[in-house]
């Protein structure tokens, strides 16, 4: 797997308010770099939830969405990048 960072990591917000779409990426790869399980919410512009997925302690994930979605997480352990496929 290869992929191009195009973004700085930072911190998910905690709530859909804080939520972020990570620079209009439809990529993003996410990290928990906390020693506990933790909740990821993708929410569509209007606020409203698409789904969610849980990170377990130290886990790397990739989640691919639309440009307006946004990501928000349980607790600011959770750590987003945008990245671009090569």
């Amino acid at each position: 797997m290869s992929f191009r960072v195009i973004g700085t990591e930072a911190a998910c917000g905690t709530s859909v308010g804080a939520a972020s779409t990570f620079n209009g990426a439809t990529n993003v790869r996410l990290f928990n770099s906390g020693s506990t399980n933790r909740l990821v919410t993708v929410a569509n512009a209007a606020d409203g939830t698409i789904g969610t997925c849980t990170l377990a302690d130290g886990e790397v994930t990739f989640i691919k969405k639309d440009k307006t979605d946004q990501i928000f997480a349980a607790h600011a352990e959770i750590l987003g990048t945008a990245v671009i496929w090569s």
